[in-house]
């Protein structure tokens, strides 16, 4: 049994936004994070991993210096990593990237036990529409909005979190699950697995590995091969800052009531 989670280096939210003259992320050029919600898949896999034994592979699309990103999730408890970069690659929308990840995947192989986890979305585009795209593309089951899983046999019970509820949803192998930030804590790295993590094998898949792939064709990847395109990126707007009112509960109801009254606000 071995259990792919795929992951997304993405803009640290706290720094600016670098755009190329395209309109896409310069992404080489900002601070980076692993996207939060692929944290959550990561420690899914992890406790699968502690409580059956099985290969955790973390799989990621992105530029060469997605590698130390990888080698983070390693230090996590993953057996080893999987980086698919390459030129023809980039400016891929969700559709193209889906294609990309899909093909690398099926490269991979995805035997009849296995499972694919990510997260519910990414927080530089949030679609949720990369997940769901895979499995249509490996034409495998898919479960999205996971807050609970658990392995039983051949498959998985999977409690689904919704806007009113929750469903209770039953999956067999292989499938690929979405997860919520609610279906658990991660876990920190170790100075143990840190240090082993170095000695872990990280596999790159460029496009010459990969162009034998159904999925992987010149026209439907990259930006040539995406429907949709970014028609402008920038970076928010500072607010301005706030005003602290420091007196008894009088004056400072007057004080801001003066002050609401010279903006028009009330």
């Amino acid at each position: 049994m071995r259990i792919y989670v795929c992951v997304k280096q993405v803009p640290d939210t706290s720094g600016k936004v670098a755009v190329n003259e395209n309109g896409t992320l310069n992404r080489a050029s900002m601070d980076t994070i692993v996207n939060p919600d692929d944290l959550n898949a990561v420690e899914a896999a992890l406790e699968l991993k502690d409580e059956l034994g099985c290969q955790v592979t973390v799989v990621t699309m992105g530029p060469p210096p997605a590698k130390a990103m990888l080698r983070e999730l390693l230090a996590m408890g993953a057996d080893d990593a999987v980086l698919i970069s390459g030129r023809e690659f980039g400016g891929s929308d969700t559709f193209a990237t889906s294609q990309i990840i899909a093909g690398a995947l099926h490269n991979l192989g995805v035997g009849d036990e296995d499972i694919v986890f990510c997260g519910r979305q990414a927080i530089d585009g949030d679609t949720a529409q990369v997940g769901p795209q895979i499995a249509e593309k490996l034409g495998i089951p898919q479960v999205t909005y996971a807050g609970n899983i658990q392995k039983d046999g051949n498959k998985l019970v999977v409690k689904r979190l919704l806007e009113d509820g929750y469903m209770v949803v039953e999956v067999f192998t292989p499938c690929l699950i979405t997860c919520v930030k609610e279906l658990n804590e991660p876990r920190y790295m170790t100075v143990k697995n840190i240090i082993e993590s170095e000695n872990k094998p990280i596999l790159v898949l460029d496009y010459e590995a990969l162009k034998d792939e159904e999925l992987i064709d010149l026209d439907s990847i990259g930006l040539k091969g995406s429907p949709t395109n970014i028609f402008k990126s920038f970076t928010p707007p500072q607010k301005g800052e706030g005003v602290v009112y420091s007196d008894s509960v009088e004056v400072m109801s007057k004080k801001l009531t003066e002050d609401l009254v010279k903006k028009h606000i009330v």
